[in-house]
């Protein structure tokens, strides 16, 4: 799943490590041997006049360092898309409040939460700046975000959770159970190996590696319902679930695993087919995507009534309202769990004195 540079090179220069990124080695060694020459010639100006693209390809080389590879490769490609399009030319101390604020303004078709992504960085790269006494002032402090869209993950239905565990019977569907019953992401799912299962206390355990945050590196107990679907005799470092010819999932084997569940889902709800095609209306709804099993886990935990900020470990959720706003995503269940806990039933009355 994760997008990799093919290839990495690294090097030393006045005591620091540089490393280069790039497709193919040939480009490799062409942007490495060009920053050592701007380095030994000292071309490597840290002022003012530095064009904001040079800066943040230093800003992302020294201050990210402790990012995984699809990490930095999707930070670089935001970066690139949403901030040095607009303002990559223009030197770091020409770089005026009304700039950052109209490029921010230019995203407002974008969710909030990547807004958030985008203003995030877009401070971080010219607060370095203004550390680094390029600039006296960071023109992105003060920038007001416009409100984007909310994106609405949901639980699945009970019905879609019905097909879905017939359909995953296939093992090469584990990882979305791995989603739904250990509220794994995607790219935590895939890459599960054996040494990841352990007991604890003689319950089954899940190490989760995951790498988005800090808190994303984590255990969770592994129900029956899954457990019992599990092979625990694979080789420490195999991966539990392997795509094409038993090897490793990618990006693109893992998108091709998506598609082959919408289509199995589809076909189990009744879906007609003509000459192995799928024939409209599709019964599995447009929404459904696999984090919305993510989603259903913490749905699951609050229904099972586990407390909040435990649920907020099991996720993996750096800020615990995040898993508060799942948590108030009430359905009916948890309301008639609620009314009875309050005594608020017909048959109990109401002992929570409330005038009903």
């Amino acid at each position: 799943m994760p997008k990799k540079y093919k290839v990495t090179k690294t090097f030393t220069f006045d005591g620091k490590r540089y490393y280069v990124h790039a497709d193919s080695e040939a480009e490799a060694i062409r942007k490495m041997t060009r920053k050592q020459m701007e380095l030994e010639q000292g071309l490597v100006t840290y002022d003012g006049n530095m064009p904001v693209r040079i800066w943040v390809e230093e800003v992302l080389r020294t201050y990210k360092t402790d990012l995984s590879i699809k990490a930095y490769y999707d930070l670089e490609k935001r970066v690139e898309k949403h901030i040095l399009e607009d303002l990559g030319n223009i030197p770091i101390g020409k770089v005026k409040p009304v700039h950052c604020q109209r490029l921010i303004n230019s995203k407002s078709g974008y969710s909030r939460e990547y807004i958030n992504k985008i203003a995030q960085i877009l401070k971080f790269i010219f607060e370095k700046a203004k550390e680094n006494k390029m600039i006296l002032e960071n023109p992105a402090a003060n920038i007001v975000k416009p409100r984007g869209y909310v994106k609405h993950r949901r639980s699945i239905t009970d019905h879609e959770r019905k097909h879905l565990l017939a359909v995953c019977k296939d093992p090469r569907f584990l990882p979305f159970l791995f989603m739904l019953f250990c509220g794994c992401r995607p790219a935590e799912a895939i890459n599960i190996e054996y040494r990841d299962l352990i007991l604890r206390n003689g319950i089954l355990t899940l190490h989760i590696r995951g790498t988005k945050t800090e808190n994303s590196d984590r255990f969770v107990p592994v129900p029956p319902m899954l457990s019992e679907r599990l092979t625990l005799d694979g080789s420490p470092f195999t991966r539990v679930s392997l795509g094409q010819k038993g090897k490793p999932h990618t990006e693109s084997s893992y998108k091709a695993l998506v598609k082959a569940l919408y289509r199995e889902m589809n076909l189990s709800m009744g879906c007609r087919i003509y000459r192995n095609r799928l024939l409209p209306p599709y019964p599995l709804a447009d929404d459904f995507v696999p984090y919305c099993l993510r989603h259903t886990y913490c749905t699951d935990l609050q229904k099972a009534g586990i407390d909040v900020r435990t649920a907020q470990v099991f996720m993996g959720h750096a800020d615990i309202s995040t898993t508060a706003n799942i948590y108030t995503h009430q359905d009916e269940s948890t309301f008639l769990t609620a009314a009875k806990l309050m005594g608020c039933t017909k048959d109990a009355g109401c002992n929570s004195g409330c005038n009903s």
